[in-house]
């Protein structure tokens, strides 16, 4: 991939990826530690997963990962889902849209609601489907307008980045959500996590053959050694 700048770590991956959700809490743990903070840089693209298997995420599905992933790093925020199953977000694509709406205000703000958006879906159980729960957890992100961001969403004009994003992911060698790739071109599918299927997807539950959090780390030493 070679339209990534130095200093800049390209994240594919789906909003509502339990394996994302916990590659991204590590990527920002990884880099708080190093203090590279501002030195180092996370661009969120789409890799939608309902568009991909055309259908949405089954709660059941979720309900099997969740677990197993949030035990690997139960601090990057996680429960089961606690709202009504009424009220279970059937879609990603407006949170998507806006994680990519916000980088009109610089990535430092997209990676901001990305990751925020994680958290509201994963461990407050908010359905990030619905525009005013996006909004609410924008106006909840230091350094995110949200007037700007409302504005964006209201015309669209970030919808299409997504499907573009989405459909260029299989040429640009995307296995899966989460794919992480830096400028040199090193890239990693779902660092540092190895998992296989005990039964059949939404009906059995995934096993965890191998964890190895230090990936995260080096992929973050190495995205800042580019940069140098």
């Amino acid at each position: 991939m070679a339209d990534i700048p130095p200093g800049t770590i390209v994240v594919w991956s789906d909003l509502g990826c339990p394996w994302a959700h916990l590659a991204v809490y590590r990527l920002h743990q990884a880099r708080r530690a190093l203090d590279l903070d501002g030195a180092v840089l996370f661009d969120h693209r789409a890799f939608v997963l309902e568009v991909a298997n055309s259908r949405a995420t089954p709660k059941r599905t979720l309900d099997a990962e969740i677990p197993v992933a949030g035990a690997l790093d139960p601090a990057a925020g996680w429960q089961m889902w606690q709202d009504d199953p009424s009220r279970w977000p059937v879609t990603t694509l407006p949170a998507l849209e806006a994680v990519q709406a916000a980088k009109e205000q610089g990535l430092a703000a997209s990676e901001a609601l990305d990751r925020s958006l994680r958290v509201a879906f994963f461990g407050q159980s908010r359905c990030i489907s619905l525009r005013s729960v996006v909004l609410e957890v924008a106006g909840e992100c230091e350094g995110v307008d949200v007037d700007r961001l409302r504005a964006a969403l209201d015309d669209g004009r970030a919808r299409g980045a997504v499907m573009v994003q989405h459909a260029s992911a299989a040429g640009a060698g995307v296995q899966g959500s989460p794919h992480v790739f830096l400028p040199d071109g090193t890239d990693v599918h779902n660092p540092g996590v190895e998992l296989r299927w005990e039964g059949e997807p939404g009906k059995g539950f995934p096993v965890v053959t191998a964890d190895d959090p230090v990936v995260c780390t080096d992929l973050l030493q190495r995205a800042a050694a580019l940069a140098a």
